[in-house]
């Protein structure tokens, strides 16, 4: 048996290996049943989760960035991951950043052999200015996709922060990152088709990573996406309805505030809990680091004059 065949996900699955002999429904309820232990497998990596989301959380207040690297299915979701980050909490699109390998068009397309390059990774982080205050997730189902390798190996030697994304047990790129995340989601229903059930549980790493790590940053009050940036109606208007719900204002009261904020959902929060004008609001939030929780309790006590 070669090494690629040996993977757990290049594997045959034994509930689906009469598959194409199913009807529609069958075919289906394989691919759920499946899909159901995906949840199961992430559970019991959130230590390592967790350990990914201080470092990253740590990274952000230092100055630092966020990058996934990845080639094919697992360069796609570190950019689905990445150009959500903007909109949903109002950070530059430099904060969070995918690389693919093959570039940007292979988002779309196939670079064929680009994965293959341990230089090519390593040439695209440098491309990006990586830094010893970045955290760089090298992601790769199988575990052993050079290109991810070689960008590891280049995060290592200028000193950033490393984690490997992985769904195999003992893969190559644990061997170069500082924090391993292999997350065992076995065979595929498809044999080796890495794009269902290891992808999602990629997805919902990512997600995990990204969402706690903002909600660490003060990008969350309660439940609600407090940094939503308005940039057109439907996020105007769910601006306005995070501040009616929060403050408990009419419509009209929170599209008033959130005019004087230039459309801003913290400080307009802070100005309606407290009775200040937008100056101070701003004020303490910014010593209170962007925690609208904390920034009220400092207006409340008139710890900044």
């Amino acid at each position: 048996m070669n090494k690629i065949a040996a993977l757990t996900t290049e594997m045959r699955n034994e509930t689906s290996k009469n598959i194409d002999n199913m009807d529609t429904l069958d075919i289906l309820t394989t691919i759920n049943r499946e899909d159901i232990t995906v949840a199961q497998s992430v559970q019991a990596v959130i230590p390592q989760i967790k350990e990914t989301v201080d470092k990253v959380h740590q990274a952000f207040k230092q100055g630092g960035r966020l990058f996934y690297i990845g080639a094919g299915t697992s360069g796609r979701i570190g950019v689905l991951d990445a150009v959500e980050c903007p909109p949903t909490y109002s950070t530059p699109p430099d904060l969070v950043q995918a690389v693919i390998a093959g570039g940007n068009d292979a988002f779309v397309k196939a670079v064929e052999g680009a994965e293959d390059n341990e230089q090519l990774g390593a040439n695209d982080l440098e491309g990006r200015n990586v830094t010893e205050l970045d955290v760089v997730v090298g992601i790769a189902a199988s575990g052993r996709t050079p290109y991810v390798v070689g960008a590891l190996k280049y995060a290592n030697e200028i000193g950033a922060s490393t984690v490997s994304l992985s769904s195999n047990e003992n893969a190559i790129i644990s061997q170069h990152a500082g924090i391993n995340i292999e997350v065992l989601t076995g065979p595929e229903v498809l044999t080796g088709s890495t794009r269902m059930k290891a992808a999602t549980a990629h997805k919902l790493i990512l997600n995990m990573i990204t969402t706690t790590s903002m909600i660490k940053a003060g990008k969350v009050y309660e439940n609600l996406m407090v940094d939503v940036k308005a940039s057109n109606h439907k996020l105007k208007e769910r601006a306005k309805s995070i501040v009616s719900t929060i403050t408990e204002v009419t419509f009209e009261k929170a599209e008033e505030a959130l005019r004087i904020t230039n459309f801003e959902v913290k400080p307009a929060i802070v100005m309606l809990k407290t009775g200040i004008e937008v100056q101070h609001a701003k004020k303490y939030l910014n010593e209170a680091n962007g925690l609208v929780r904390k920034a009220i309790e400092l207006a409340n006590k008139g710890e900044i004059e």
